[in-house]
């Protein structure tokens, strides 16, 4: 808001921040990660992606992890890095969309990261469940993130000394660079990628480090893809639906997911007045495993992905029909064109081992112990000039990679996103991007931007925006429809390793009702019951196309989300 009353703009604001989460939620977005940016300029008139998304570097590829062992890319450590795409991105927006300086971008973060800030309950329980970590193999992460080795009090001050100093060297050597403006977001851009921040990461990289099992591997990621890349634009995906258009990544993301669950689902299809009724619910769900079973077939960014026609009112209808009055336990994805639609090979084993064991207890074996379960960031920005910025930072996550001490971040993780098996859209690439799962909605009413919303959540985020725009598109005001019950299936490939299959899984927050969660258990449904409120974090900001006002809406989930205004 500081920003916006200065008279800087919504991609100012989003820059601003992007950054400044890097800063004070560190296990959800860092400088090490990504961000993909769905926006509609107004001086345009148009809705563009921005994809901060780097790709996997030259030297990984699957031969370079099944020669050391692995099955699949391993979800901690430095073997799972892609190439940082975040900061170059914010940089490209400021430059081209934003008003304001690097120094005014930047300085909030600065400022936060040197004095200090509170330390969200999250990020403190988060923290404490990467003590051992810490302590046992990341020394560099438990000098940031440990007090004498204990785990910060939440609401204790944090600072990040070491990533005040980063930003703040980048700003000093940018001014003195230039004084136009444009040419220090350049000089900047330049210092990440070929300065001492590039070379520091390198430099930390040639060194084996330990992943979250104590395994010591040196990392992917070299100075040239570093000097290599650069963040680009590229055209939204869009799907019409009755007086609707949502916007979305492309499918080299996981953002036609959304676009497809949609299709199936006609504008008359949906009850809006008896939005949790079991019948919804199903559909609901039923839809949405279609749709995510094309997702897991065809996406990926090997550029032959047949969006228009897994957009198609024809394909639509098809995979509309294979809906059942019962839960499905299948993994179906669509046929394109006479083809089979092929999986990775463990997958099938795994569906299989599933099947035989769904319904029956599980075993008694030792758990293993698994990472903490992050999340990552989401932020919309509408501002008085018509700007509509949908973002979602992420990576770079505290507790999957050990902190570069001199920098005062830890590397992303996205390449766990790919397969190692050969001959998948989604297969891993040297210089392609892993199928990301961030990838921010933005709605237009009438041909007009209505509204920039989103939320965290990795694979299950989209059925939990598509929940909320349905609401809404039905004439639920959007702080009401954002506070109203949630549901997802995990009857997906998990993006995530181990990428689990739930087979027949739908988690359903309780406020339903039991006589839905009851009969939605008849109908075959493996129903896990979450507490009202705990699905997701919602948030959105808009303009009413009617009034001209400007509004928003803030999940009370997680205590996390805020929606401000003036």
């Amino acid at each position: 808001m500081s920003i916006l009353e200065k008279g800087g703009n919504a991609f100012d604001a989003a820059v601003a921040v992007g950054f400044t989460l890097q800063v004070v939620m560190p296990a959800y977005s860092a400088p090490g990660g990504e961000v993909v940016v769905t926006f509609y300029s107004k001086a345009e008139d148009t809705v563009r992606v921005l994809c901060g998304q780097g790709p996997a570097p030259a030297g990984a590829s699957p031969g370079s992890f099944l020669n050391l062992g692995f099955e699949t890319v391993p979800e901690s450590g430095v073997l799972s890095t892609a190439v940082p795409g975040a900061f170059d991105a914010w940089m490209l927006m400021l430059r081209d969309y934003g008003t304001k300086s690097l120094r005014e971008v930047l300085e909030p973060a600065i400022g936060y990261a040197s004095s200090g800030f509170p330390l969200a309950p999250r990020m403190a329980k988060l923290i404490g469940h990467s003590k051992h970590i810490f302590a046992n193999y990341w020394p560099t992460s438990a000098e940031l993130y440990l007090n004498s080795g204990e785990v910060p009090k939440p609401f204790s001050l944090m600072k990040n000394p070491a990533l005040a100093e980063t930003y703040g060297r980048i700003v000093r050597e940018a001014e003195l660079a230039s004084n136009d403006r444009d040419e220090q977001i350049e000089k900047a851009r330049d210092i990440w990628r070929q300065g001492f921040v590039a070379s520091a990461m390198v430099e930390f990289l040639a060194t084996p480090r330990a992943d979250a099992k104590g395994a010591f591997h040196t990392g992917w990621l070299s100075a040239d893809d570093l000097t290599r890349y650069r963040a680009t634009y590229e055209d939204s995906v869009r799907l019409d639906w009755g007086d609707w258009t949502i916007c979305k990544p492309g499918a080299w993301s996981q953002g036609p997911v959304m676009l497809q669950h949609l299709s199936m689902l006609s504008p008359d299809a949906i009850d809006i007045a008896d939005f949790e009724s079991a019948a919804n619910i199903h559909t609901l769900t039923e839809s949405a495993k279609l749709a995510y079973a094309d997702r897991d077939a065809y996406y990926g960014d090997n550029g032959t992905v047949p969006i228009d026609f897994l957009l198609s009112s024809e394909y639509a209808e098809s995979r509309k029909n294979a809906i059942a009055d019962r839960a499905t336990l299948s993994l179906t994805p669509g046929s394109i064109a006479g083809a089979e639609p092929r999986l990775p090979e463990h997958v099938y084993r795994e569906l299989e081992r599933k099947r035989h064991a769904f319904g029956k207890a599980e075993s008694d074996a030792e758990p293993q112990p698994t990472l903490p379960n992050g999340d990552t960031c989401y932020l919309a920005v509408v501002d008085r000039f018509g700007n509509f910025v949908s973002a979602s930072p992420s990576g770079g996550f505290f507790y999957t990679s050990p902190v570069i001490g001199e920098l005062g971040f830890p590397l992303g993780n996205r390449l766990q996103q790919t397969w190692l098996d050969s001959g998948l859209p989604n297969t891993l690439t040297p210089m392609r991007r892993p199928r990301t799962t961030i990838c921010p909605p933005l709605a237009l009413y009438q041909g007009e931007p209505f509204m920039a919303f989103g939320s965290p959540g990795g694979d299950l985020h989209d059925q939990w925006a598509l929940q909320f725009f349905l609401r809404v598109a039905g004439g639920t005001p959007p702080q009401e429809a954002v506070e109203m019950p949630r549901w997802h299936t995990e009857h997906l490939i998990s993006s995530f390793d181990p990428h689990d299959i739930q087979l027949g899984r739908l988690a359903i927050e309780s406020s339903v009702g039991e006589s839905v969660i009851d009969t939605l258990r008849k109908w075959g449904h493996d129903i896990e019951i979450c507490s009202p409120k705990s699905q997701g974090r919602m948030a959105a900001a808009g303009r009413d196309t009617d009034s001209g006002l400007l509004f928003g809406a803030a999940d009370p989930r997680g205590a996390t989300v805020y929606a401000s205004g003036r």
